[in-house]
């Protein structure tokens, strides 16, 4: 393989992506666009729940209580209703998706020692979030109740009682629990993806459709050359848009980097590659633009999007399907991208994910190299 023949390819096919200032502006303004777009809107968190409180009871304890759900971060009071029958309408107009009801011997029992009876509505249109939801409202009423009756237990005592157990939690690498932390990282993984598949997926075929291809291959270039020559041109856009994806990332969103940018920009490089060579490879099977613009959006948004756990956990989804991730790039991606972010490790961790990338790289090229062949034979 000549290394002049092939940085000619490049050349030649960097031209091309300059005088289509167009296209060039679109591929690099698409990250940025969908960083912003996925990074505020796509959010998994559960917060400021809306609540509508009925307190039939009235009295200090249930205002207390209506008091914690009111200072918490996870729910929202936005009204109260003195008549059960409101509660209903407000739900099913989405004007609250939890109600609190709280009922008139709220207090009698609770200062009776005797368990207390709540009732919790939720709206279940969103079987997620109403799950999570729920799961606030139950820990904060056990906290409650905890709280009381501990208080309750010291005043008979005369003195402040200690709990056996005294529980410490520490949640690493995402203290916060924001999605966007893991998010980001995520979708770097999808929009490289699909503009290193997109982009690479038209490169042959419309040499094809153009009738330019027949003069190429007319030429001393061998098969290898021509792919790895598109490949490096369309290889320094997906840079810019790695090192622009990012940037955004760290300086816009604030998502921590704690490890070693080596290790980032070699994962990105490898992943690149194999998503730019798997675009060639759609580029030579399918000589229509048309029908590699559609062959590359399936094979290359689709899975990075759902079976890479960018959003949906692997471990969540049926055994078969877990088994078809394996055969996704983006899957290993993501999971050094977090790694690297959030976690800090570094390769000794990584490894095996580094050379699944490399790996899926080569082979790839590999194939692509010998389409092509058979496409000049």
């Amino acid at each position: 393989m000549s290394r002049r023949r092939t940085l000619a390819v490049a050349r030649k096919e960097f031209l091309h992506i300059l005088r289509d200032p167009r296209s060039l502006a679109m591929a690099l303004a698409i990250p940025v666009l969908l960083l912003l777009l996925f990074g505020v809107a796509l959010t998994l968190d559960v917060d400021r729940i809306p609540t509508l409180i009925y307190d039939a009871d009235g009295s200090p304890q249930s205002r207390e209580l209506i008091a914690r759900f009111d200072g918490s971060r996870f729910f929202e009071v936005t009204g109260h209703t003195r008549r059960y029958g409101e509660i209903e309408p407000r739900i099913d107009a989405g004007r609250a998706l939890l109600a609190v009801v709280i009922p008139p011997d709220f207090s009698s029992d609770l200062l009776a020692g005797r368990r207390p009876r709540l009732q919790l509505l939720v709206d279940g249109s969103d079987s997620n979030t109403a799950s999570i939801a729920l799961n606030y409202a139950v820990a904060l009423l056990a906290q409650y109740e905890l709280d009381v009756r501990a208080e309750a237990q010291n005043r008979r005592v005369g003195r402040i009682l200690r709990p056996p157990v005294e529980a410490r939690l520490r949640v690493w690498y995402n203290s916060e629990l924001k999605s966007k932390n893991y998010v980001v990282p995520g979708l770097i993984a999808v929009i490289l993806m699909i503009i290193a598949a997109l982009l690479a997926s038209l490169t042959i075929a419309r040499e094809w459709e153009t009738g330019t291809m027949e003069q190429l291959l007319a030429t001393p270039l061998r098969p290898a050359e021509i792919i790895i020559g598109k490949m490096l041109a369309y290889f320094s856009i997906g840079v810019a848009d790695t090192v622009t994806a990012i940037l955004v990332g760290v300086f816009v969103f604030a998502v921590p980097f704690r490890g070693s940018a080596v290790a980032a920009g070699a994962a990105c490089i490898l992943f690149l590659t194999g998503a730019l060579f798997w675009g060639i490879l759609i580029s030579a099977v399918a000589r229509s633009q048309l029908l590699a613009y559609q062959i590359g959006m399936i094979t290359s948004f689709l899975p990075a999007f759902l079976l890479s756990g960018f959003v949906f956990a692997i471990e969540t989804m049926p055994r078969p399907i877990q088994l078809v991730t394996y055969l996704v790039p983006a899957r290993y991606f993501i999971t050094i991208l977090k790694g690297v972010f959030l976690k800090g490790v570094g390769l000794g961790i990584l490894a095996g994910d580094f050379a699944l990338l490399a790996a899926y790289a080569a082979l790839v090229f590999l194939v692509a190299t010998r389409k092509l062949r058979q496409k000049v034979a």
